[in-house]
């Protein structure tokens, strides 16, 4: 991957760990979120979107998606992906543990090391032809 791309790729993954718990947040100022048929699911919407928070969280997606196009175009899809996901992971969850309080128990520190791991595993890997 170009130093370029490693760039981008790190703001792609900043940028959606921060949509993801500014989203949460907002649900939460919201008072929840449920689905109780089409007009349910609009009055729903329309209430996440007044919570500032859910707002700024979806237009922060928006933009990681908008950046996240550009490392899709100009670098290895097979080794940016991983890349992406492996970063979100731990960064989710470490801003779910200091923000929100959740908590953090050997199991998921054991489940998240073994996926990260096995993300490594197949991104790192020689290609066979």
């Amino acid at each position: 991957m170009s130093t370029t791309g490693i760039f981008l790729l790190l703001a792609t993954a900043l940028l959606t760990m921060a949509a993801n718990l500014l989203l949460r947040a907002g649900i939460d100022a919201a008072g929840g979120f449920s689905i109780d048929g089409l007009s349910g699911l609009v009055r729903g919407l329309v209430h996440l979107f007044l919570q500032p928070r859910f707002t700024l969280g979806f237009v922060l997606y928006a933009l990681a998606s908008v950046v996240w196009f550009r490392v899709v175009a100009t670098e290895p899809l097979s080794v940016a992906y991983p890349i992406l996901v492996s970063l979100t992971f731990g960064l989710v969850t470490a801003g779910a543990l200091i923000f929100f309080g959740e908590p953090l128990s050997v199991r998921k520190v054991v489940g998240l090391v073994t996926i990260l791991g096995g993300i490594m595993i197949i991104s790192t890997g020689a290609s066979s032809t």
